[in-house]
C-alpha cells in the first residue's frame, strides 16, 4: 500500500501535469486565433496567453470591477479566472475602416470613421468587419479547447480588465480562461 506521502505527491505531480497540459492547449489556441481568416488580408488581431501572475492579477480585477459596479457577473467571471489552468486573451488592434464604406459602424464612410474616437469598457469606434475577425479568432480559438476536451468560455468581462490593467494594446478584447477539472467550472456555477 503507498505511503500517504507518496499519494500527495503524485497528486501534485498530476495537477502540474494537468495545468502544463491546458497551458500547451493555450499555445495551440493562440495559433488558431492567429491563422484564421481575416477581411482584406490584414491582420489587427492581438493574441496572448497571459501568464499565471496576469491570470492572478486579472481575476482580483474583476473581482474588484463587481464590486466598484455591483455587478456581481464581474465577480463570479473573476473568480472563474482564479481558479482556470490559463487565459488567452485575443483582442482588435487599433485600426482603420476596411474602405468599404458599408455604414455599419455608424458612420458614412470609412474616412469619416477613421476621425473619431471614442472610450469606455473598450476604445471605439471600430469597423464592424474588423469586430467580425474578431470573433472569427476567438471562436477558432475555442474550437481548438474543445477539440482537446479543455473547458472554457469566452468572457467579454476579461477583456474590460485586461483594458484597465494596460494586458496588450488592443481597443477591445475577450478572454477565454482555460480549465481541466471533473466539473467545467465556467458553465456549472451558482447564481447569486
Amino acid at each position: 500500500m503507498p505511503s500517504a506521502d507518496i499519494k500527495v505527491e503524485y497528486a501534485l505531480s498530476w495537477a502540474m501535469a494537468m495545468k502544463d497540459t491546458v497551458r500547451f492547449v493555450g499555445e495551440l489556441m493562440e495559433v488558431s486565433a492567429r491563422t484564421a481568416p481575416k477581411a482584406a488580408g490584414e491582420d489587427f488581431i492581438e493574441v496572448a496567453l497571459l501568464s499565471d501572475s496576469e491570470r492572478v492579477a486579472l481575476g482580483n480585477d474583476m473581482i474588484r470591477i463587481g464590486k466598484e459596479r455591483g455587478t456581481y457577473g464581474f465577480e463570479r467571471d473573476g473568480q472563474n479566472v482564479l481558479d482556470s489552468d490559463a487565459v488567452v486573451l485575443i483582442g482588435l488592434l487599433p485600426h482603420k475602416g476596411v474602405g468599404l464604406n458599408c455604414g455599419a459602424c455608424g458612420y458614412g464612410t470609412c474616412k469619416e470613421f477613421n476621425e473619431k474616437s471614442s472610450s469606455g469598457d473598450f476604445k471605439g469606434p471600430n469597423c464592424v468587419v474588423r469586430a467580425l475577425d474578431l470573433g472569427i479568432a476567438l471562436g477558432s480559438a475555442a474550437k481548438q479547447a474543445g477539440e482537446f476536451n479543455i473547458d472554457n468560455r469566452i468572457m467579454y468581462r476579461i477583456g474590460v480588465a485586461a483594458r484597465r490593467l494596460g494586458l496588450g494594446q488592443a481597443n477591445m478584447s475577450h478572454g477565454i480562461p482555460l480549465s481541466a477539472t471533473g466539473k467545467n467550472i465556467f458553465f456549472d456555477r451558482q447564481k447569486k
